[in-house]
C-alpha cells in the first residue's frame, strides 16, 4: 500500500482492515477522474479492492461500507456498479448525501471495513 502524506490507504487493527475514503482517481497517475457516477464508482471500488487485497483480505470479506454522494440523483448509478462488486450478500452500507468532497469533480467517496481471515 502506498502512503499519502496525510493518510494511510488502510489500517489493520486486529482482524479488521479500515480503508480510508477513496475517490474516483487512479492512484499514482494524473489522469482526470471519469465524469460519470458509474465510472467514478468503478474506480473507487477498484481502489478499495487493491487496498483490501494488499491488507490480506478480499472484497468478499468486506463487512461495511459508507458511501458519500454529492447528489442524490446519482444513487441509482452508483448502486448499479456497486452491485457488480457484490452481486450476492453485499456488505452493510450507509449512504449519505454531502455538500462537497475534497476533490473538485468528485461525485462520491467510499470507505469500507473488511475482516482479515486467519
Amino acid at each position: 500500500m502506498s502512503i499519502s502524506a496525510t493518510l494511510s490507504p488502510g489500517i489493520k487493527v486486529g482482524d479488521l482492515l479500515f480503508t480510508s475514503g477513496q475517490l474516483g482517481n487512479k492512484p499514482g497517475t494524473r489522469e482526470p477522474m471519469d465524469s460519470t457516477i458509474q465510472g467514478q464508482t468503478k474506480q473507487v471500488l477498484e481502489n478499495i479492492k487493491a487496498i483490501v487485497e494488499a491488507g490480506g483480505s478480499t472484497m468478499a470479506n468486506v463487512l461495511k461500507c459508507t458511501v458519500f454522494l454529492t447528489d442524490l440523483k446519482d444513487f441509482q448509478g452508483m448502486n448499479s456498479v456497486y452491485r457488480e462488486f457484490w452481486p450476492k450478500d453485499p456488505p452493510g452500507r450507509s449512504t449519505v448525501v454531502v455538500a462537497a468532497l475534497v476533490s473538485a469533480g468528485a461525485k462520491l467517496e467510499i470507505e469500507c471495513i473488511a475482516a482479515i481471515p486467519r
